[in-house]
């Protein structure tokens, strides 16, 4: 899956990603003789030596433009830096030192380990080995309420989460297409009325990366024939679905598209 961001530092390069879902101060946050993450990272011991280092983004002194030269010099520098918003102290230390740099990057998508291939003079970054599955929510609604239905343990995502309905985008297929589909196989609807499309949603999960087509349509029953997918649906406000296991994203997507 290839991710656009904005160019940083020029430069390709590619390694195994370390992950921080934070700041970073290279300033501290390194040893620049060994390139070992100190006790202050929260990743102590481990190396970037080679490595495709991922962060929110940087803070503290200026000094740390100086610590990616140090790093360098050592011989011991990342292979590449990636962050969600880049700030002047990295992106010159990453200049300086010639490691290709991206930011404006979903850091959530990337994890410990994936192999990470960064493009600087694009300002794009590819994962090399994530599957990427397209798939579709359908957010059905009647009289105010939403329907969730609770996975089963024969499907081979999500089991035992509450979800809308859901599946894969066959090859061939468009979404709405398979939205239509899968109401009807799971909810024994056969005559939603499309109220709203909404933005994709691309989130990690399980391994692989979603990029989830939400849909939201009104029926004028509430009755629903389960099939072998889900043991139990409810219809819900809002506001009664705090207490549920729901699938990542679900929140957010009803959210989009029913403001």
């Amino acid at each position: 899956m290839i991710i656009q961001g904005r160019p940083i530092s020029k430069g390709k390069a590619r390694g195994n990603a370390i992950v921080l879902r934070s700041a970073f101060s290279f300033l501290g946050g390194v040893n620049p003789q060994s390139g070992i993450l100190t006790v202050s990272s929260g990743r102590e011991g481990e190396s970037l030596d080679g490595k495709v280092f991922v962060f929110q983004r940087g803070k503290g002194s200026t000094v740390g433009s100086y610590t990616l030269l140090d790093l360098k010099k050592n011989g011991h520098l990342p292979a590449a830096l990636i962050n969600e918003r880049a700030e002047t102290i990295v992106a010159t230390g990453a200049v300086m030192a010639g490691v290709p740099m991206v930011d404006g990057i979903d850091i959530s998508l990337i994890q410990d380990g994936d192999l990470v291939e960064v493009d600087g003079d694009k300002g794009t970054i590819e994962l090399l080995d994530v599957t990427v599955s397209e798939v579709v929510t359908c957010v059905l609604r009647n009289e105010g309420k939403f329907l969730v239905l609770k996975r089963s343990d024969k499907v081979s995502t999500n089991r035992q989460k509450w979800a809308g309905v859901s599946g894969f985008v066959e090859k061939g297929e468009e979404p709405l297409e398979t939205a239509y589909k899968e109401i009807a196989e799971e909810t024994g609807v056969e005559d939603p009325q499309l109220v709203r499309i909404g933005k994709s949603v691309t989130i990690r999960s399980e391994g692989r990366i979603w990029n989830i087509h939400p849909f939201l349509f009104d029926v004028d029953s509430p009755d629903i024939t389960l099939d072998w997918e889900h043991t139990e649906c409810r219809w819900m406000a809002k506001g009664e679905m705090e207490g549920l296991d729901l699938v990542p994203g679900f929140k957010k997507l009803l959210s989009d598209l029913d403001p």
